[in-house]
């Protein structure tokens, strides 16, 4: 395990708890036997991660409420951002699976990581106390706590865009689904949010909602967006309309201007 605690930052004085938080239950499925798996160390490392990561939301975001700080850590530890932290600490490689589930994609599958997570976390915690956790918590979530800061309110940007775009007009944006690649266990995807014609921002993710949450968030970071979507509202306003001129020579009743 020499390889997976330099990767944690810290070396276990109990590698059993360790070796017990990799071990997924179909270990003991497979077997048709009673055998220690990781789902008790979850069930534990879940409390810790809350905690850890309240405390840190609470001391960084001292004007945030209960609310946000509630919906901050929701976003902090959903089993997306926990699984994705696994993969970058190459987790599902260590993971100790019957044969069955690991040639169904039980090393890449988002749930099984983000349950090897919390266990790893609640090992963790069992040989080297809170502080240990702390430290391991500060290190790994570091970028994703300073984007927080950077930015808290940014919790739902296909909202934010909607509320936007209807101070401008009726017309919802819409999402499109630009490309797929990759397996099916290990999906990739590029979307665009386009409104009245134009392209306001495009973004990827490893879901089609996640390509569409990144392509909202790019629009909003586009510093010209208020002056774009009124020029594209202009824009479908006017050629909605029908010309004076049009009008009279087709017989139409013609509206006034």
């Amino acid at each position: 395990m020499e390889a997976l605690e330099s990767a944690l930052g810290y070396t276990f004085r109990d590698p059993q708890l360790l070796t017990m938080a990799l071990t997924h239950g179909s270990v003991g499925y497979e077997a048709q036997r009673t055998q220690a798996d990781n789902q008790r160390l979850e069930f534990l490392g879940d409390a810790v991660l809350q905690l850890t990561l309240s405390e840190l939301l609470y001391q960084r975001l001292p004007q945030a409420d209960e609310g946000a700080l509630t919906k901050l850590r929701a976003q902090v530890v959903s089993a997306k951002a926990l699984a994705a932290m696994a993969k970058r600490l190459h987790l599902g490689r260590f993971l100790i699976m019957g044969r069955g589930e690991e040639s169904n994609g039980g090393r890449q599958r988002e749930s099984s990581l983000a349950d090897a997570m919390e266990a790893v976390t609640g090992a963790l915690y069992l040989d080297g106390g809170l502080l240990a956790v702390q430290s391991f918590i500060k290190r790994l979530f570091q970028s994703e706590l300073e984007a927080l800061l950077l930015n808290p309110c940014d919790q739902n940007p296909k909202g934010q865009l909607q509320e936007l775009i209807q101070a401008v007009g009726p017309t919802p944006p819409h999402y499109r689904i630009l490309q797929e690649s990759g397996p099916d266990h290990d999906k990739f995807f590029q979307a665009s949010v386009l409104w009245m014609g134009g392209v306001l921002g495009t973004g990827t993710g490893r879901s089609k909602k996640e390509a569409e949450v990144a392509a909202a968030r790019a629009a909003l970071a586009t510093a010209s967006l208020k002056e774009q979507l009124k020029s594209l509202g202009d824009l479908n306003y006017k050629a909605t309309r029908i010309p004076i001129t049009d009008c009279e020579q087709t017989g139409h009743n013609c509206p006034q201007p």
